[in-house]
């Protein structure tokens, strides 16, 4: 098997699942339980919060556990409404639909939605960002990096706009975290979504950091798990192995970083010699294993299904949205046609992936897209 769809999902490394373990296990409480067995699985998801809250530089107390990078999206847009006012939100067009939809949503409620357009690389315009801020705009929520396109967003400057405006600032960093270096303490992030299976760790599991002093409503009304902010029995094993996730990705963030992004660029030179084949997002500035190309006069499904025959893992997209017959709306926001849009192949790469497997793939869709072009 050669899997290059590490955006969609990450295999669980075996030292995250080591680590699990004995939380099935053994230590099986209730961490809400006064007694001894449950005070280990307490002691087990605390730990896990320090650990995590030293790796981002923030307090233990600003890191919140919840299912998914989609419901930390959904807590972070839906929660800091002013309430009895219509509130005035600014996004941009090429949003995971976590956020958009989120977006739509209160959209029929009656709020503003402003989403920004970007350039043919996938980056927001920060002078429209500043156009559209007004004294009724109370949150702004622009994703660290792209999934589909891999573009990294100047998030230090967005968020020092929205600082001098006043206005809260929320990130989706799901695809960024374990793939560029991200410290806290020195930027002006309110909110900041992760997920814990895009770096190793199970699905089912992530984080939204809520910097001391934001106002938010919490998300689940029940118990009083996670400070009364979002009530749920606590999944202990699943939050231990997301602890160990993050401080793994973080304790070889810049070795596998180096290694993807040589990697990716290697594979990526190959494909480009390929007749009709176009990379979508910018060369720079875009995450260290990603690469999106579009390729003229072929479908892509039928392309992902000639290399599942040869074991090959890849996607048509984001897998968010694989099976759909739309073009991608983050395509069409940078300005691809509807026919390049709906050609589009993303590999996405990391640090399991070797040179003969990029060499191997490259030839399978050289003969693919010879094959199954039109």
């Amino acid at each position: 098997m050669i899997y290059m769809d590490n955006a969609a999902t990450t295999k669980i490394k075996d030292s995250v699942l080591r680590e699990m373990m004995p939380y099935f296990t053994d230590f099986y409480g209730n961490a809400s339980s006064i007694y001894s067995l449950g005070q280990k699985s307490r002691a087990a998801i605390e730990n896990s919060r320090i650990k995590i809250a030293n790796i981002l530089n923030v307090a233990p107390s600003e890191i919140y556990f919840t299912s998914s990078g989609s419901e930390a999206d959904n807590w972070a847009i839906k929660e800091t409404l002013k309430e009895g006012e219509i509130n005035h939100i600014i996004s941009s067009k090429i949003e995971h639909p976590a956020v958009l939809n989120s977006l739509k949503y209160l959209e029929k409620k009656g709020h503003k939605i402003d989403l920004l357009d970007v350039d043919r690389y996938g980056f927001v315009d920060l002078d429209e960002l500043r156009e559209k801020i007004d004294d009724k705009t109370n949150l702004v929520s622009i994703m660290s990096a792209n999934n589909e396109i891999g573009t990294i967003e100047p998030i230090e400057e967005i968020a020092e706009i929205c600082k001098e405006h006043g206005v809260l600032f929320h990130t989706d960093a799901v695809q960024a975290f374990g793939n560029i270096d991200i410290d806290l303490s020195n930027k002006n992030i309110d909110m900041w979504s992760m997920s814990g299976h895009k770096i190793g760790a199970p699905k089912g599991v992530g984080i939204l950091y809520i910097k001391d002093g934001t106002k938010i409503n919490s998300f689940i009304n029940g118990g009083s798990q996670e400070r009364d902010m979002r009530a749920s029995t606590e999944n202990v094993a699943y939050i231990v192995g997301l602890a160990k996730a993050v401080e793994d990705a973080y304790n070889n963030l810049e070795k596998n970083t180096e290694y993807t992004e040589n990697l990716r660029n290697y594979m990526l030179e190959k494909l480009l010699k390929i007749d009709k084949v176009l990379l979508n997002g910018p060369r720079d500035k875009r995450l260290p294993g990603n690469i999106n190309i579009s390729i003229e006069n072929l479908k892509p499904q039928t392309l992902v299904q000639y290399l599942d025959m040869f074991d090959i893992c890849v996607s048509q997209g984001s897998a968010c949205a694989a099976g759909s017959i739309e073009p991608s709306y983050v395509l069409s926001a940078i300005g691809r046609d509807k026919d390049l849009s709906l050609s589009t192949i993303r590999i996405s790469l990391n640090s399991d992936n070797t040179k003969e497997e990029c060499d191997f793939v490259v030839d399978k869709l050289k003969d693919g897209i010879k094959k199954f072009s039109y």
